[in-house]
């Protein structure tokens, strides 16, 4: 059968095909006719070769990516894939969003392209077009490659994270398109570095090359469906966070806007800023499942404790080591201003012995006071000549013609729970340099407990991945610390 000119016109216009060919469901479960949004389509018409979404839940975001690779598979012969959080999101997204899309085409368009393959979870067509939703992709050459909730992906599953950076993202060629959508989880992982990289590039206005990422971000308040009739006044804490958003960022919300958000954060509480950003860095401030610092983190994202210090050139700088062999060994630097605690810089290395660390404390150049360390550099050793941590320091090194040496303070000996209680009770006096701890900062928010997959629940003890080390570290330091004002009758804890 023919296809009518003008019809054959408007087929040949992408734009007009996503927003008048395709069918999804609403949330009542009905057949409507697919439309972009105002969002959707600022990013479908800032598409680049390399794109990364943040962006709050329930934008739409995913579906229509989902139609832009059916529309790809069946008009422009391409060879899509989409890669889910999860198995069962990936068979609800191949059910829900491409197949019923497609089922749902006018009869002429399916039998002038019919698909040979229509299995789950994979659709191939007459012309060579295919498309592919799973939780991997690897081998083959894609047009189009899209992530889901990339975020969760990596801090979830950071080996499945690293098998798609270096599996299924090079299986798309230079000129085709990658776009990674997700909410934020934590400020560490591929997506993490990603957002701030491509934010951090967006500000300056750098050109962006083929390979470069570019930042979308889409807020909770441009989505006008977000909003309620004000039944209630709104609590002060919201009232006064209104307020500085919106003369910080010369955007005014309307009562029904700021209703639906205090409704919404009612039931997600301190999840609120992670699902339903209104800036960028919300997004990345909110606690991350199992953590054990979440409340002082919070604390300190709140009260701007994680920023750019004073210089106090004249205070001690007090160093805080865990020691690794094959593990990685991690610094922490730290002034004693007043009654708080300044973190100014952090170290982390592996596979060095002590001469390194004891270099880079040289370079560093700091007024150095005391130097803590945990209980093993008594007994565990830097080289094979047998004397021990502690005593290879005390001696110390030659370096650049001067002895180089260290007299480590030993921390006392306590429980991982206790130290972990000792670090609730000293983070809240604490303010952090977040260019020179950016990496400590990372680890420390994203130290959590174990899950136990046969109970499912979280164990009594800390998952022990990349994160340990700095939260060790930070550990000593606060059970050290704590240890000497408890001596001397100074601690007041500030509990959250």
């Amino acid at each position: 059968m023919a296809i009518d000119p003008g019809l054959k016109t408007k087929l040949a216009d992408r734009l007009w095909r996503l927003n008048h060919l395709y069918s999804i469901t609403d949330k009542q479960g009905g057949k409507i006719r697919f439309t972009m949004t105002a969002p959707q389509r600022d990013y479908f018409t800032g598409m680049h070769t390399r794109n990364i979404i943040l962006k709050a839940r329930q934008l739409g975001f995913t579906t229509l990516v989902c139609l832009i690779q059916l529309d790809a598979a069946l008009f422009e012969s391409a060879k899509c894939a989409l890669i889910a959080h999860t198995l069962n999101d990936a068979k609800r997204l191949f059910r829900e969003k491409v197949k019923y899309a497609y089922d749902n085409l006018p009869t002429l368009l399916k039998q002038a392209n019919p698909a040979r393959n229509d299995s789950a979870g994979e659709l191939v067509f007459s012309n060579g077009g295919s498309l592919y939703i799973s939780t991997s992709f690897r081998g083959g050459t894609l047009r189009y490659l899209h992530i889901s909730e990339f975020g969760k992906i990596c801090a979830a599953f950071p080996e499945k994270a690293r098998e798609i950076v270096t599996g299924a993202f090079e299986a798309v060629a230079t000129k085709g398109v990658v776009t990674i959508e997700s909410t934020a989880e934590g400020r560490t992982g591929y997506f993490f570095d990603y957002c701030q990289t491509a934010e951090k590039t967006l500000l300056s206005n750098r050109p962006l090359g083929q390979l470069d990422w570019k930042f979308f971000f889409f807020p909770w308040w441009k989505n006008p469906q977000y909003a309620l009739p004000l039944r209630r006044p709104l609590p002060r804490r919201l009232q006064a966070y209104f307020s500085d958003f919106q003369a910080k960022n010369r955007i005014t919300l309307t009562e029904e806007q700021q209703a639906w958000y205090h409704a919404k954060a009612s039931t997600l509480g301190e999840d609120m800023m992670r699902e339903y950003p209104s800036i960028p860095a919300e997004a990345f401030q909110q606690s991350i499942e199992g953590a054990y610092y979440t409340h002082q983190f919070r604390y300190l994202y709140e009260h701007q404790r994680i920023g750019t210090l004073p210089a106090n050139p004249h205070l001690p700088v007090h160093t805080f080591w865990d020691l690794g062999v094959g593990d990685a060994t991690v610094i922490w630097f730290v002034r004693e201003v007043g009654s708080e605690f300044h973190l100014i810089d952090y170290y982390q290395n592996s596979g060095e012995g002590l001469r390194h660390y004891l270099q880079v404390l040289k370079a560093r150049a700091y007024p150095y006071g005391e130097h803590w360390a945990p209980h093993d550099i008594e007994h565990r050793e830097f080289s094979g000549d047998g004397k021990t941590r502690r005593q290879r320091a005390y001696e110390g090194y030659v370096l650049d013609g001067d002895i180089y040496r260290l007299n480590f303070k030993v921390v006392p000996r306590l429980s991982i729970d206790e130290g972990i209680e000792s670090v609730r009770e000293i983070l809240p006096r604490c303010a952090f340099d977040s260019v020179t701890c950016e990496q400590g900062l990372s680890h420390l928010e994203r130290y959590r407990k174990a899950w136990d997959n046969q109970h499912g629940c979280w164990k009594d003890k800390p998952l022990h991945d990349a994160s340990s080390h700095a939260a060790d570290a930070f550990r000593y330091f606060a059970v050290a610390k704590q240890n000497c004002r408890l001596r001397r009758g100074q601690v007041t804890p500030l509990r959250l």
